[in-house]
C-alpha cells in the first residue's frame, strides 16, 4: 500500500435531520483499508485497529498462525443450516457482525484522545450491549458524555428502528439495564489509568441522562441518502424525552449496491486478506 494512499477507512459527514435529531454519514472511503481492519478485529485484536485508525498506518495484524486465521474465516462465510464442524454463520449473523465492526471504526476514527470504546464483539452470536463510548475531561477525572450505539443491519430500517431500536433505548433512558452499562463504563475508565476506586466514582455519570448520547446506526442502500429519506428513518426520535437534539443521533452506512449484495462482495475481500496472511505473515 503507497505511502500517499489515503489510510481512512470511511468517509464521515455529519448534518442536521429534524428538529429532533442529528445525523451522521459514513460512506467507504479505502475499502481495502476497512476489510482489513475487519479482519484485525475478528482476530481479537481491536486494540490493533485502534493503534492503526490514530496513526493512519496500512492495516496489518500485530500476529497470526493459522488457527486464528481459520477461526476468522469461519465467522465471515455464510452457512444457513445447520452442520458440525461450523463452516459459516447465517447471512443476517455476519452482516451485523461486520456492520458492527464497521460502526466501532467510525467511533474511533472521530474519537478524541479521552475517549474509549467498548471493543466490538469479535463473534456474529453475541448478545448485550452493541457499543459504548466515555469521553472524560481534559484532565481525565470526570466524564463529560457517554454514548450508547444500537448498531442494525436489517432489510427493514424503518420497523426496525420505531420497534427494536427506540424501545432499547427507552430501557436505558429509563434506567431500568444499569448493571451492564456501569460494568462496561467502569473497565473503560480504567484505560485512563485511574484506580479501581476513582473509576467506581467516576462511573455514575454514565446514568445521568442529561450527559448521554444515543446513537442508531444503521447500514443503508442509497435510496436513503437523501434528506427526506433520513427524516423519514429517523422520525419518532423525541419519544426519548427531555435530552436535546445532539443527544439523539441518526447513523447511515451508505453502501453502492443491494444491501446483502455490499456485505457478500466486503466479506469475500476480508476472507481474501485472511488468506494472504499464509504468506505476509507466516
Amino acid at each position: 500500500m503507497a505511502l500517499e494512499e489515503n489510510l481512512v477507512a470511511l468517509n464521515i459527514t455529519d448534518f442536521p435531520i429534524d428538529d429532533d435529531c442529528i445525523g451522521s454519514k459514513w460512506k467507504v472511503e479505502n475499502e481495502e483499508q476497512l476489510a482489513r481492519l475487519i479482519a484485525i478485529v475478528v482476530m481479537g485484536q481491536a486494540a490493533q485497529a485502534a493503534h492503526i485508525i490514530d496513526e493512519l498506518l496500512p492495516a496489518a495484524p500485530a500476529f497470526t498462525d493459522h488457527e486464528l486465521k481459520n477461526e476468522a474465516k469461519i465467522k465471515f462465510t455464510v452457512q444457513e443450516g445447520k452442520q458440525n464442524p461450523r463452516t459459516g454463520y447465517p447471512r443476517i449473523q455476519r452482516d451485523g457482525l461486520i456492520f458492527e465492526i464497521i460502526s466501532w471504526i467510525a467511533a474511533k476514527q472521530v474519537s478524541g484522545d479521552k475517549c474509549f470504546l467498548k471493543d466490538p464483539h469479535t463473534s456474529s452470536t453475541s448478545q448485550g450491549l452493541d457499543g459504548i463510548m466515555i469521553e472524560l475531561n481534559e484532565d481525565g477525572s470526570e466524564i463529560l458524555k457517554s454514548t450508547i450505539f444500537e448498531d442494525k443491519c436489517t432489510d427493514n430500517p424503518r420497523d426496525t428502528f420505531t420497534q427494536k431500536v427506540i424501545p432499547g433505548f427507552l430501557d436505558r433512558h429509563g434506567n431500568t439495564r444499569n448493571a451492564e452499562l456501569i460494568a462496561a463504563a467502569a473497565s473503560l475508565i480504567q484505560l485512563s489509568g485511574v484506580s479501581n476506586v476513582q473509576a467506581m466514582s467516576m462511573v455514575r455519570k454514565v446514568i445521568d441522562n442529561s450527559s448521554r448520547q444515543y446513537r442508531a446506526g444503521f447500514a443503508l442502500t442509497k435510496d436513503f441518502d437523501t434528506e427526506e429519506a433520513q427524516k423519514a428513518l429517523f422520525k419518532g426520535y423525541n419519544k426519548i424525552k427531555d435530552i436535546k437534539k445532539e443527544q439523539r443521533i441518526g447513523a447511515s452506512l451508505i453502501v453502492d449496491r443491494k444491501l446483502r449484495d455490499w456485505f457478500d462482495a466486503l466479506a469475500t475481500k476480508i476472507i481474501d486478506y485472511i488468506e494472504q496472511l499464509d504468506v505476509e505473515q507466516d
